[in-house]
């Protein structure tokens, strides 16, 4: 079994390792201090979920137009000039008197850029490492992503009690920048993965070509729905318990380290695919005794469990890759990043839609709920599919 000392040891893994860390500390402590920011300034519940998760929803829109340019760009300007336009962005977010309609312009602009950047970024390291250690890999990547939010939750908490919301996103605009420059002066020069310009049509070919088996199509439903349901209830923290929230966040963010390291190091292969889907109903379940409305200790416990069932999200990759073609790998992925991620934005307005008309707690529970029913109904629809003619779709 590969261990995660031989990954740091293979030529540009950890580059692209601290890249995507600086990234993901950025987004924590820039989006909890803008998420406050909003709800300190409006006092909408719905506009304080859209401020947090609400630039993925811009992911949708660049899915549908921009993904082909994943495998068609030089990885390393690609990285690095998407960290750096992210810095850029944040540190205008951080303007005073900047209007509500402004931040979430860019925002969107965020979200169009990130569309692409995810696509780039795992299909890079798909192209780094072996297919046999990618799932490893892609482990490693979510600890990392585990560990730097419940860090930059925790300090973005700090940052908001003890500085203000408005320097806490200007520290997330540094740590953009921290990440550009890690891409630009960590990773090697490589050329683009595929010829051809990119095109709004040929990222439409491709997304119908991936689409167009049902198995392919399964996997990517399974990574973006029941995932982003309980996205959109983290979504609701805030609101929630407004003084609270960057610790619920950070118990998530542990509860999701520990899933993605059990599942990335330890779960047999023998046992990934009977497990793919009871794992992901383990996002659900706990959801539903905040119709109770628990105190905050057990609430704590319930969303860290709770976040245990990312881990299946690596065994939905894992099962995806084996049906993609070697020349497609960072569209698909991609495309998984960015539906992933438009879907969050839609749970997390749903979510804020829900709450303001009933209460926070009502709408964690209705999506939870929810969550759970797709996961049920995408693992019968695999076991129907199971020895079909499936088994070729990576051919398709």
């Amino acid at each position: 079994m590969p261990r995660y000392r031989a990954l740091f040891r293979t030529p540009e893994f950890t580059p692209l390792f601290l890249t995507g860390a600086a990234h993901t500390a950025a987004q924590t402590v820039a989006g909890l201090g803008l998420a406050t920011l909003v709800f300190r300034a409006t006092g909408s519940p719905f506009l304080s979920a859209l401020a947090l998760f609400g630039p993925s929803l811009a992911q949708l829109l660049g899915a549908t137009t921009l993904l082909s340019a994943a495998d068609r760009l030089p990885p390393r300007a690609a990285i690095s000039g998407i960290a750096l336009f992210f810095a850029l962005g944040t540190a205008v977010l951080a303007i005073p008197a900047l209007p509500t309609w402004a931040v979430f312009v860019i925002l969107l602009a965020e979200g169009l850029a990130a569309s692409l950047g995810g696509g780039v970024r795992y299909g890079l390291l798909n192209e780094i490492l072996p297919r046999e250690e990618y799932l490893l890999g892609r482990s490693v990547m979510n600890m990392a992503t585990g560990a730097f939010q419940i860090g930059g939750f925790a300090t973005g908490g700090l940052l908001v009690a003890m500085l203000s919301p408005r320097g806490t996103v200007l520290v997330g605009a540094g740590l953009y920048l921290a990440s550009a420059l890690t891409a630009r002066l960590g990773l090697g020069a490589r050329p683009p993965r595929a010829a051809g310009r990119p095109s709004a049509a040929e990222t439409w070919r491709t997304n119908g070509r991936l689409l167009s088996v049902p198995a392919r199509r399964r996997a990517y439903l399974a990574l973006w729905v029941p995932n982003g349901l309980i996205v959109g209830c983290e979504s609701l923290f805030v609101p929630y318990a407004p003084e609270h929230a960057g610790l619920l966040f950070a118990c998530g963010a542990l509860g999701m380290l520990a899933g993605d390291t059990a599942v990335g190091r330890f779960v047999p292969a023998r046992l990934r695919d009977r497990i793919r889907f009871p794992l992901q109903a383990l996002l659900a379940a706990p959801f539903l005794v905040f119709a109770f409305n628990p105190e905050l200790p057990l609430a704590l416990v319930l969303v860290t469990v709770s976040a245990v069932g990312y881990g299946a999200s690596l065994l939905h990759q894992e099962r995806l890759m084996t049906l993609v073609p070697e020349n497609l790998s960072g569209h698909a992925l991609g495309l998984h990043t960015s539906g992933m991620l438009a879907l969050q934005g839609v749970s997390a307005a749903l979510a804020g839609t829900l709450a303001q008309y009933t209460s926070p707690r009502a709408g964690m529970v209705l999506l939870a709920l929810a969550s759970l029913t797709v996961t049920f109904l995408l693992a019968r629809a695999e076991r129907r599919g199971a020895g079909s003619r499936e088994r070729s779709a990576v051919e398709a």
